[in-house]
């Protein structure tokens, strides 16, 4: 493989790909498998350099976090990729109803053509790769576009994606917002994007000039909600896990606790010894992810700021970095915030750094009255040995994803679609939902010699009123 030149524009690559995908509409199993194979070897091969790049982009992330945040999660999915392929792409049987037999009918599985992939600057290995290899086992091309705030690991990816795959098979384009704005323009026959709300509106609507579909994994504000049932200790560390991994930057991460009144004082408690068994020191800790930029903290700060001054009490737990102008100053402490109002900042956005409001309620009626009077979050997450009230929750609540007595577990199980619903995203990928996903499902009827179907003929008459009548009694 050579690496596709630099200076191709962005239109010429999409039309090549285009072109690519129209000339071979029925891409063998072989092939298929082969380009998961290549995704494979890339991450074997590379993955500590993958690493390091991500850790340059971010100051402060380990590598081990990166092995099994991005890495771990890829190759499952590649593994369950390559062991259902097979029976994934085979011709679906269908069974045909009475009225049209003895005719015969199935669903052809058959790849879109060429999809866009738009990946995110947090996990921007697992959630750029894992549409993209998802996209690739359903027959497409892909061009991806990935983040330009992980600049080191958006230059190596795209080498070695280009090294790795020919151009009308996989190409990376890289760029700003600008750069961003146009990929989600070209007429896409799917455009994956995953990030924030905000500019998931941008995307969807250049997306909607083209009548492109699109599977939007977005965020919000997803709830950690804590029945009296609860072992705290146990959830305390859970939740502090979910929180914290990745400097609280995961879309899926715990946003805020509804804590049963009068548990406020044990749950503080138990949730600095968590911290403290998880990250012992934060400034200088290399298990503890810094902040991506000093924009983005300097945001989280602010939020903390706003809420304190409206008469929040602010937790802080541990020391945060120190050393002015050094990454070590992007390791911000984990931050309780107890009674936010509901109308402060930290309330209304999504959060994405590890600041934790705790709120309090009286009855789980009131808890589901919260979330529900708010957009649908991407994760929910519920805590306690009282499966009744449990499943009370989740059948008078709508989310994403749901995870029991556990943060983040969901997104690695690969037989749970993964997406959101609402202002939280739409569509969802991982497994044969991710596969179908990028995949058109033709119906196809085959008509047998020995139909009958001309009884549906005009001219209509009394042979017409019978056997309308047998269908009316049949049906």
């Amino acid at each position: 493989m050579t690496q596709a030149p630099p200076d191709i524009p962005m239109r010429a690559l999409f039309d090549a790909q285009y072109q690519a995908s129209r000339a071979q509409i029925d891409v063998p199993l072989a092939v298929r498998r082969d380009r998961l194979k290549r995704m494979r070897a890339l991450i074997n091969t590379h993955g500590a350099a993958l690493a390091d790049a991500v850790q340059a982009d971010f100051g402060v992330r380990s590598p081990q976090l990166t092995e099994v945040a991005d890495f771990l999660v890829l190759r499952a999915l590649l593994g369950d990729l390559e062991k259902h392929l097979a029976a994934w792409t085979k011709p679906q049987r269908v069974k045909t109803p009475l009225y049209l037999k003895p005719a015969s009918a199935y669903i052809q599985r058959q790849p879109l053509g060429v999809v866009g992939v738009i990946g995110p600057w947090n996990y921007p290995l697992q959630l750029t790769l894992g549409p993209a290899a998802t996209a690739l086992a359903a027959g497409n091309r892909v061009m991806i576009k990935p983040s330009e705030l992980t600049p080191h690991s958006s230059a190596l990816l795209a080498k070695l994606l280009h090294e790795t795959f020919e151009a009308d098979e996989l190409c990376v384009v890289q760029g700003g917002a600008d750069v961003a704005h146009e990929f989600a323009s070209l007429p896409f026959d799917h455009l994956l994007f995953t990030g924030s709300t905000a500019v998931g509106r941008k995307v969807a609507a250049a997306a909607a000039a083209n009548l492109t579909p699109t599977t939007l994994e977005l965020g919000g504000k997803s709830p950690c909600v804590i029945d009296r049932s609860v072992n705290l200790a146990d959830a305390a560390l859970k939740i502090a896990h979910g929180k914290l991994l990745n400097g609280g930057q995961t879309c899926i991460a715990p946003d805020y606790v509804l804590l049963p009144r009068g548990m406020e004082a044990a749950f503080e408690q138990a949730f600095t010894a968590a911290v403290q068994r998880l990250f012992p020191t934060i400034a200088g800790n290399p298990d503890y992810t810094a902040i991506l930029t000093e924009r983005h903290q300097a945001r989280l700060q602010s939020l903390v700021a706003d809420v304190a001054s409206q008469g929040a009490r602010v937790v802080t737990l541990g020391q945060g970095g120190q050393t002015a102008g050094a990454p070590l100053n992007r390791q911000m402490a984990p931050t309780l915030v107890f009674d936010a109002p509901a109308d402060s900042r930290l309330m209304a956005e999504e959060i994405f750094g590890p600041v934790l409001p705790v709120l309090v309620y009286d009855g789980m009626d009131d808890a589901v009255q919260y979330i529900n009077e708010r957009p649908r979050p991407l994760a929910l997450y519920w805590f306690g040995t009282d499966h009744i009230a449990c499943d009370r929750l989740l059948s008078r609540t709508v989310s994403g994803g749901v995870t029991v007595n556990d943060t983040l577990m969901h997104i690695a199980h690969e037989n749970l679609p993964f997406g959101g619903v609402g202002e939280s995203g739409w569509g969802a990928y991982h497994g044969e939902a991710g596969f179908l996903r990028f995949t058109q499902q033709k119906p196809v009827m085959v008509q047998s010699r020995f139909a009958i179907s001309d009884v549906f003929y005009p001219p209509y008459g009394a042979k017409f009123d019978r056997v309308m009548g047998l269908l009316k009694r049949w049906l």
